[in-house]
């Protein structure tokens, strides 16, 4: 029998949207983001040293895809981990680790003379990845006022995708250091981990985790600052009615018929995000130019083009997604992806590699992720789930989202290899379909509502 109980109404928060100090939200939320540009960086950097770590450790199609896709490991962990974590230590505190491991990782890669170095170097970097895919867009959902709430933990994946266009220039720029080229590529990774943990120890907790934690007038403080003082008690009210004491322990709690709902489609919404392709696209971007006849040199070149193009379209999320929606990114990124994929495929298929039309489709692709799957599925996430569950759903969600992108790198290799690169595409194209149909019948919008109203729009009482 369902012992859980009938969650009390929230009240009304007066104006909370109103942002009061700009500046403090920014710079908080700017921070964390970057939690994100670590997240591009140590995914991408991979991109540039395939060809050299291929030659060095003499990877065939499997361990290549191994070497890739070990990352993603670790990033499942770091997310399964990472929930009970910044639930029991603290938001920024997990971050912080975060960075050390980032840097742990990067350096180690760097040092790497035996595969199971590398491998174990990138298992590292992947605990860090996966915990701040999770508790980065978390912390900024946690800070931000309604109204903001979009676009700022859009800033998340702007800070992604920033992070990948930082690691294809830099494998451009190390690309001709000799034939320890990729052992910079890896090293390099040190220097915003760095940045990123001195920037940390500047910012505070977030008010949810703090009253969580009984700290009441600290959560009090920073309400103030982001939403006024009138707005900030009857927040209060609303952040610990949330917070009522239920029959159930989290874990048991977030698999009751109350709450598995909305875990079902956190857990789906963040999986289509990555097995429609994008980082099969994203790591081997260099591989499939070459496969079009291009030097080593003009297939990153061109990559950094995806990166330029990722970066902007983020920023169309950015200005938008609070304005147009959730619901309607999501559809819209799933449709242009998908034929995007089938033009694409099709030019592989038929060997056209003129007039740039691959180059075209893969940039389409790229864009429309950007602007959509890739910012809005963060924004997503970290808001549809109750105070109560937050940090333990998100750690499903986000080791679901890990898990389809463990599979997605890894068998993108063997794929191209046994099956070519048009029908690996298509594949990718069916996904997106599935998708934009899923997405159709069940994603609710969420736009302008606080993260309170929200947990009312999925949690009906039983």
């Amino acid at each position: 029998m369902n012992t859980v109980s009938t969650l009390p109404p929230v009240a009304p928060v007066v104006n909370p949207s109103t942002p009061v100090n700009n500046s403090f939200i920014i710079t908080v939320s700017s921070v964390a983001a970057l939690g994100g540009l670590l997240f591009g960086y140590d995914t991408a950097i991979i991109s540039g040293a395939i060809p050299y770590i291929t030659a060095y450790f003499k990877l065939d199609e499997y361990t290549l895809g191994w070497a890739v896709s070990v990352i993603l490991v670790g990033c499942a962990i770091g997310a399964l981990a990472a929930g009970a974590l910044a639930d029991k230590y603290g938001r920024r505190t997990v971050l912080i680790t975060c960075a050390i491991l980032f840097a742990i990782s990067g350096i180690g890669a760097g040092l790497s003379h035996q595969l199971y170095l590398l491998i174990l170097s990138r298992l590292i970097g992947g605990l860090g990845v996966g915990a701040a895919a999770m508790v980065s867009p978390m912390y900024i959902a946690e800070i931000a006022p309604a109204a903001w709430r979009g676009r700022l933990v859009a800033c998340y994946q702007l800070a992604i995708v920033f992070g990948i266009l930082l690691a294809y220039f830099s494998n451009y720029l190390l690309d001709a250091t000799g034939p320890d080229n990729w052992r910079w590529m890896f090293a390099s990774q040190a220097a915003p981990s760095l940045l990123f943990l001195f920037l940390l120890l500047a910012v505070p907790e977030t008010p949810r985790w703090l009253m969580k934690q009984g700290r009441k007038k600290e959560a009090i403080d920073i309400l103030n600052k982001t939403s006024g003082s009138a707005a900030a008690i009857t927040e209060i009210a609303a952040i610990e009615n949330s917070f009522q004491q239920e029959t159930h322990a989290p874990l048991k709690l977030i698999f009751t018929k109350t709450y598995r709902p909305v875990l079902f489609i956190g857990i789906l919404v963040a999986v289509f995000q990555q097995v429609t392709g994008i980082n099969a696209i994203l790591y081997y971007a260099p591989v499939i130019f070459k496969e079009m006849g291009m030097d080593t040199s003009s297939s990153m070149l061109q990559t950094i083009g995806i990166g330029v193009v990722n970066v902007i379209s983020t920023f169309i999320a950015i200005g938008l997604v609070d304005k147009v929606g959730r619901k309607k990114f999501l559809l819209a990124g799933s449709c242009i992806m998908g034929i995007s994929l089938i033009v694409v495929a099709t030019c592989f298929q038929y060997k056209y590699f003129h007039n740039y039309i691959v180059l075209i489709g893969m940039l389409a692709y790229v864009g429309a992720f950007g602007c959509t799957l890739g910012a809005v599925t963060w924004v997503y996430l970290s808001e549809i789930f109750p105070n109560r569950i937050r940090g333990l759903a998100m750690s499903i969600a986000t080791l679901a989202l890990w898990l389809a992108d463990f599979i997605i790198a890894g068998s993108f290799p063997v794929m191209t290899k046994h099956l070519g690169t048009p029908l690996t595409l298509f594949c990718y194209a069916v996904l997106c379909a599935i998708a934009f149909f899923y997405m159709l019948l069940k994603v609710k919008e969420t736009k302008g509502r606080s993260l309170e109203e929200i947990e009312h729009l999925f949690i009906k009482p039983f």
